[in-house]
């Protein structure tokens, strides 16, 4: 006999071999769920949760008239989250009450047909981390059947995409960004294509703003992306003595990046993006060039949705986000007539670090999140 049937007791040995998982559904109060004790489970039940304990991919089951929920190790570790241990033996409707709307009647079809589901990368906002999360998946509901053949439960084998589906999105705005051909461009210009690229990401984006350092005379708004005209979060100039401020620009003078809770009465209307509720909290990233001063700073409103995590917080800010052979581009940049100067545009944007778990191209820094290259002002 295994340390795990030893320790689990011949009424839960249906659960040995499976680990941490396995003890821990042997430890759930069976006898208070429409289930009852595992010794009394048939024969058909015993089987599916040998099969899910067993399986390496991720996969949560439900039976009974409760839909009483299982998991296994890999969908704990994927996709339960902060939900563990607690989801164990209660009914599948109470375990995922965030996102029944949209699983529940999934789960019905199979219950009453007997026919499997398929959804690829569907979108769910599961509260398993303590806030409302984005997060997609692709997955099956199967239908389990008893000892009689009757329909009796659901099996479902799921592949978690969040990192995949927000990682390609985000790429797809740096390479955007990166797109633009090596033509003459003024400071105005190559602004305006930047804002263009960034307000295609309304999910990651809602809204952006780009302001430029003047002397003595504060910052002024050089782009804008998601605003509408005159919005009080987006002024058209704003002091870096100290004074009060829409955005602290006096941090980020001196180089300092800042997290901006949008809760004042600025930050009213602010646009949503893709998503029904407005954010909650804007980055604001000093732009850098080499060896010297920030030369301005962005405003990037954050996906509430999504976490801020260490990647995210990380900010290198500058050119630090492209490559020496980039950097070397825009320093070996040769004038063309009416004086502007060629320039390759930045590869990397203010906002992406946060993709920790998302593999970036060979040209792109993992260290950095301000690549906005400045380009030259017309002479």
């Amino acid at each position: 006999m295994s340390s795990d049937q030893q320790g689990l007791g011949s009424d839960a040995a249906v659960f040995a071999g499976a680990g941490e998982v396995g003890r821990d559904l042997a430890r759930v109060d069976w006898a208070s769920t429409p289930l009852g004790t595992p010794a009394g489970w048939p024969q058909s039940l015993r089987t599916a949760v040998s099969i899910l304990l067993s399986s390496r991919f991720s996969m949560w089951m439900a039976w009974g008239p409760e839909l009483t929920f299982f998991c296994n190790a890999a969908y704990r570790r994927d996709t339960l989250g902060g939900k563990y241990p607690w989801a164990l033996g209660r009914p599948a409707r109470q375990v995922w009450a965030e996102i029944w709307q949209d699983i529940g009647p999934r789960i019905d079809k199979v219950l009453t047909t007997g026919e499997a589901t398929w959804d690829e990368a569907l979108l769910l906002f599961l509260e398993r981390s303590g806030y409302r999360e984005e997060s997609y998946h692709t997955f099956s509901y199967s239908p389990l059947r008893d000892d009689d053949n009757a329909l009796a439960g659901m099996l479902c084998v799921v592949s978690e995409d969040t990192d995949r589906v927000v990682g390609e999105r985000r790429m797809a705005t740096l390479r955007d960004l990166g797109s633009d051909p090596s033509v003459v461009r003024t400071e105005e210009e190559m602004l305006a294509f930047a804002g263009r690229q960034l307000d295609r990401n309304a999910h990651d984006l809602p809204f952006t703003a780009i302001y430029l350092f003047e002397g003595e005379g504060g910052a002024r708004l050089a782009a804008a992306s998601g605003f509408s005209a005159g919005h009080l979060a987006a002024p058209g100039t704003i002091p870096t003595d100290g004074s009060e401020t829409v955005w602290p620009a006096q941090e980020l003078l001196r180089g300092e990046s800042s997290l901006v809770a949008l809760d004042s009465a600025a930050f009213v209307g602010l646009p949503t993006g893709a998503w029904p509720q407005p954010r909650t909290q804007a980055l604001l990233v000093p732009l850098l060039q080499q060896g010297g001063a920030p030369y301005g700073f962005m405003v990037a409103a954050l996906n509430r949705y999504r976490p801020l995590d260490d990647g995210y917080r990380g900010v290198g800010g500058g050119t630090r986000g492209c490559r020496h052979r980039e950097r070397a581009k825009l320093r070996g940049a040769a004038t063309t007539r009416g004086g502007a100067r060629r320039i390759g545009p930045g590869k990397n944007g203010v906002l992406f670090q946060y993709q920790s778990r998302v593999p970036h191209p060979s040209h792109i820094d993992h260290g950095s999140v301000g690549g906005v290259a400045r380009p030259a002002r017309r002479r």
